[in-house]
């Protein structure tokens, strides 16, 4: 009878918590406990996968202000983008927008701060804060290497699903620091433990996401709130992909911080070491020798020997910015948007040798730029696009660039030039345009837009661009371009005939959608830095503050699991909702 009583105590414990989970022998759990203890085994797995990657990892902060009609609206931001690695803790390399200098040691600052994590910290010097990027990117990790029993209390909440994903949602919180007096135990608290919710996919028991702080706050400093997710991006291999951070009503000192901020962590396969040794896998086969199945059977004439110099330093710009990961692959994005620039210059009757491509540059800031005969956006710039008429204003001005015969410097045909670290990649690629280059382009765009099939639904692209410049002074770093020319001068924005002729922007019409949140357009494949154009509901805003415009916005990926279990990892890990209107 107690054998069957037993039996039916962990079928209905199985039962309550949709636990379907396996041990490493197979066997179901047969108490929270256990669940409690696969759980942080696999954390420790995840902490030991983190050292064989190095993605990068971009992190945007919008400062927030109160507004009466819309809520809190931006005022001022930060913007970082690096490289992440986990060897001794957790490690930044910064992608600087000029040639880095070696850092001066300020004396025990890190120290005051807690080297471990943190996000803000007071100056001093006016009361001034500042961010630190490390604070964020540290926000990938539970905690590094006392997530335990020993360390930590554990109370089942519910199972719910995120996604098609069943999970067991955990509230964590930390032991009560115990007293350096009693027995000598050490101060589990010192260097900030995790408060908060976690959520565990129930087959394997990996964290997938993490929601809550860490306390205690260190002095003159403050932990920050945040929400990871994890996306499964091989079998059983979940690693970070987005983290929300906001704090409404964050004390420091005297002063009180109110922002928003996402962080994206992407490009885990494309900088992976090892991937050399892939090619030790390419067998060929073929009998016959390989021949060129190039059409040309001829040595080039001086044209065409000069075009396809050209081409070859485009392209090899292209390929860096792509194996630094800051360029996708060529996919079906690329293909909408040289769509948009074919209609454009089918109606202006232009033909253009060898053919006009287009790319995504996969960074926040609103920027584009051309590589040769190649246009390239941002994909915070084509998230934040309200229609095609708005992004064929954006692709006309490059086009206009490449119809105008401003050409990429063929020095990058030569390929040590191409031989330089991915953090520097910034300032040892120029592609930015004179500002006589850019006023031609401005004066070109308008000309082939007025002959394009966009002619009668401009004013939504001059609304936009009027809906960036009132955002302007307090987006600095939105509308910075890391490597393009900026969107405005001297507080105007490009191509102002097409604001002028725009209707009256107003701000607080649900009904007028002259911008959309960061995040409303693009979705990113964290492994593979595939993109494709985001699926979601329209939905329609209830009032002007639910607009958001140019805002960071929270993130809730859709999660699924890896079909196949050969290995092999599939591209595409999750469909991406976004907290948008469109």
């Amino acid at each position: 009878m107690k054998i069957v009583r037993g039996f039916l105590y962990v079928l209905a414990f199985c039962l309550a918590l949709g636990v379907a989970a396996r041990a490493a022998d197979g066997q179901p759990a047969s108490s929270f406990d256990q669940v409690v203890d696969r759980v942080t085994a696999r954390e420790s797995e995840y902490l030991k996968n983190l050292e064989k990657y190095t993605p990068l990892v971009e992190t945007y902060i919008q400062n927030t202000r109160p507004d009466p009609d819309l809520g809190a609206v931006p005022n001022g931001d930060q913007y970082y983008i690096g490289r992440v690695a986990m060897k001794e803790g957790l490690e930044e390399t910064s992608f600087g927008a000029e040639v880095p200098k070696p850092e001066k040691k300020k004396a025990g600052l890190l120290t005051r701060l807690n080297p471990f994590r943190f996000g803000l910290f007071n100056r001093g010097g006016g009361g001034q804060f500042k961010y630190i990027s490390k604070g964020f990117a540290d926000m990938i990790i539970v905690d590094n290497g006392r997530f335990d029993r020993a360390h930590y209390d554990f109370r089942f909440v519910r199972r719910e699903f995120l996604g098609e994903v069943r999970t067991i949602v955990i509230d964590v919180s930390p032991k009560t620091q115990p007293s350096a007096k009693k027995k000598g135990v050490e101060e589990y608290v010192s260097n900030g433990m995790f408060l908060g919710r976690i959520w565990v996919e129930d087959q394997d028991y990996n964290i997938v996401r993490a929601n809550g702080t860490y306390v205690p706050n260190p002095k003159n400093a403050s932990y920050l709130h945040f929400d990871t997710w994890r996306l499964e991006m091989g079998p059983a291999l979940w690693l970070p992909a987005y983290i929300y951070t906001e704090e409404s009503d964050l004390k420091v000192g005297k002063r009180e911080v109110s922002f928003k901020a996402q962080t994206r962590l992407w490009g885990y396969d494309v900088t992976r070491p090892g991937k050399d040794q892939e090619f030790t896998t390419i067998s060929i086969e073929a009998v016959d020798p390989v021949k060129d199945q190039s059409p040309v059977t001829q040595d080039l004439s001086p044209v065409a020997s000069q075009r396809a110099w050209e081409r070859q330093a485009e392209d090899n710009v292209l390929e860096r910015l792509e194996r630094a990961g800051l360029v996708s692959p060529e996919g079906e994005v690329d293909k909408v948007l040289a769509t948009v620039v074919n209609n454009i210059l089918i109606t202006n009757n232009i033909e253009i040798h060898p053919e006009v491509r287009a790319r995504v540059m996969l960074t926040a800031p609103l920027e584009s730029f051309t590589v040769g005969h190649t246009i390239v956006v941002s994909r915070g710039f084509l998230d934040v696009l309200p229609d095609e008429a708005s992004l064929a204003s954006v692709l006309a001005h490059e086009l206009s660039h490449i119809v105008l015969g401003h050409r990429l410097d063929t020095k990058y045909a030569f390929n040590d030039r191409m031989l330089f670290s991915d953090q520097s990649t910034f300032y040892s690629l120029n592609v930015r345009r004179t500002e006589q280059e850019e006023a031609e382009a401005d004066k070109k765009a308008v000309e082939l837009l007025n002959n394009s099939p966009y002619k009668d639904k401009l004013g939504s692209a001059g609304l936009f661009l009027a809906a960036l410049k009132a955002r302007s002074a307090d987006l600095p770093n939105l509308l910075r371009a890391k490597m393009g020319n900026v969107v405005m001068v001297g507080g105007e924005v490009r191509m102002t005939a097409l604001t002028n002729a725009a209707p009256k922007l107003e701000p607080n019409d649900p009904m007028q959608m002259a911008a959309l949140p960061l995040g409303a357009r693009i979705k990113l494949d964290p492994w593979s830095n595939k993109i494709e154009m985001l699926k979601t509901k329209t939905v329609g805003t209830l009032s002007a503050r639910e607009k958001m415009q140019f805002e960071v916005t929270p993130l809730f990926p859709y999660l699924m699991r890896q079909a196949s279990a050969s290995g092999v990892v599939p591209p595409g890990t999750a469909k991406l909702a976004s907290n948008t209107s469109n």
